[in-house]
């Protein structure tokens, strides 16, 4: 299967209202962060690359262990010196010290940039990629042009 940025986008828009739920990946039923990125590949592509580990909600926080930046690099392309463009993966360190372990989708760049995530306490969500959040950015990935 083939998917474009234009075609990410789309379909993490098809996820905004869907509910937050520790683990999930169903689209109106639930899903965190992860799982709104798992739910777009397999409506683009199929079936996920890998099956996702349980994890808890701190993820690898204690161990150090920079799980889900490691999952990105085995089935994304890397782009960080590239230009910022919809469709891209981008990934949040969200404290100082920590683990990275909040992802969501670039829905529009310029003057106003916007992203695609889900968080506790709002669901899936299109919200302003304002300077705090930017400022959390610590990597960014292209989904494949194809998939086998």
């Amino acid at each position: 299967m083939i998917a474009r940025g234009s075609e990410i986008v789309e379909v993490a828009r098809g996820w905004l209202g869907t509910p937050y739920r520790h683990q999930a990946a169903a689209r109106g039923a639930g899903c965190d962060c992860l799982g709104l990125i798992r739910g777009v590949w397999r409506e683009c592509y199929g079936a996920e690359p890998e099956a996702a580990p349980a994890y808890s909600m701190d993820w690898s926080e204690p161990q150090g262990e920079e799980r889900m930046w490691a999952a990105a690099r085995r089935h994304l392309i890397p782009c960080d010196a590239g230009p910022w463009r919809p469709g891209d993966m981008l990934l949040f360190r969200m404290r100082s010290g920590s683990v990275a372990k909040h992802v969501g989708i670039l829905s529009e760049v310029g003057e106003v940039p916007r992203f695609i995530h889900s968080y506790s306490g709002h669901g899936v969500v299109e919200s302003a990629l304002s300077a705090p959040w930017r400022r959390k950015v610590v990597a960014r990935f292209e989904f494949p042009v194809e998939v086998k």
